[in-house]
């Protein structure tokens, strides 16, 4: 199984900071990679955690793998 962390930048406020997590979620997952968790640093940045399901085709693991 493959993870990869992401950080989102500068976003003080909850609505920017969630749409910063939304947005980068979505573009991630269109590669294949699930969200796992994030947390929020105290200085207003985000950390994303993917993983890549092992049950995806192997297609897709291979491109998604690639992007690292």
């Amino acid at each position: 199984m493959k993870y990869k962390t992401m950080v989102t930048d500068y976003a003080p406020k909850a609505k920017k900071m969630a749409a910063a997590v939304e947005k980068t979620a979505n573009e991630c997952a269109q590669n294949g990679w699930e969200l796992v968790t994030f947390s929020i640093t105290n200085s207003s940045k985000g950390i994303l955690v993917f993983r890549l399901p092992e049950n995806l085709p192997e297609e897709t693991a291979e491109a998604a793998g690639e992007e690292e």
